[in-house]
């Protein structure tokens, strides 16, 4: 393996680590909406999981069809560019969407008091209505979320990865570009799963009685500003 390759992998390795750390996107609407949605730890790194291979394998599909169609390397990047520009488009209208959505949840199932009169004997109790309840025929309005989240990470570009990574390597050989996208993929993938959970287990000693009402609203939320965040160039 020549020194060239040593440092390509290595380059890999740590952009792939600070990309997704340095990309809120990549791990804060997991944490929302595994939060809102009560999803159980499996479920969440399932998700989490897909929808960064999704995220990685967009760009590696690309990459290899650019390479081997002898591309020039600006119109990879100018596509990558109109992808970004989609996937932040389609994170900020869900956010939003489900925020606003969330919002008239939280609207709907304010507590309110009921007073009963039975005989000579007067009470009262608190009551909500819309609360979260599990019911077979609604699972499949559950479903859709995740499905939502893979196909924005599917559309979202890795950017420094064909640029930076993948055309070096193909100076190497094939393989080399393989090892490299690896090695990318698996840094990135792993950030993704290890924020996460770390995230969703922070979330957990957080009080939970108040805010719950409003966990749809504000993981909506979250999610929006993650998409205005891109197309601001945070």
């Amino acid at each position: 393996m020549s020194q060239e390759m040593v440092y390509l992998l290595a380059s890999a390795g740590t952009i792939g680590l600070f990309h997704t750390l340095l990309g809120p996107d990549h791990y804060l609407p997991f944490i929302a909406m595994a939060r809102a949605r009560r999803w159980s730890t499996v479920k969440t790194a399932l998700v989490t999981l897909a929808c960064g291979i999704g995220h990685v394998a967009g760009s590696v599909v690309l990459g290899l069809i650019g390479i081997g169609a002898g591309l020039a390397l600006h119109v990879l990047e100018l596509t990558e560019s109109i992808r970004g520009e989609y996937a932040a488009w389609l994170l900020t209208a869900f956010g939003l969407v489900y925020c606003v959505w969330g919002i008239r949840r939280a609207i709907r199932n304010k507590p309110h008091t009921h007073h009963h009169a039975h005989a000579e004997v007067e009470h009262t109790h608190h009551h909500t209505h819309n609360v979260d309840h599990a019911h077979p025929h609604d699972e499949h309005k559950r479903n859709i979320t995740p499905w939502i989240l893979f196909t924005i990470f599917v559309f979202g570009p890795c950017e420094p990865l064909i640029p930076i990574l993948m055309y070096p390597a193909a100076a190497e050989s094939l393989w080399s570009v393989f090892m490299v996208a690896s090695v990318y993929a698996l840094a990135t993938i792993s950030t993704m799963l290890a924020t996460v959970m770390l995230g969703t287990l922070g979330m957990n000693f957080l009080p939970a009685s108040r805010m719950q009402r409003y966990s749809h609203a504000l993981a909506g939320a979250v999610i929006f500003l993650c998409g205005v965040a891109i197309h601001v160039g945070l």
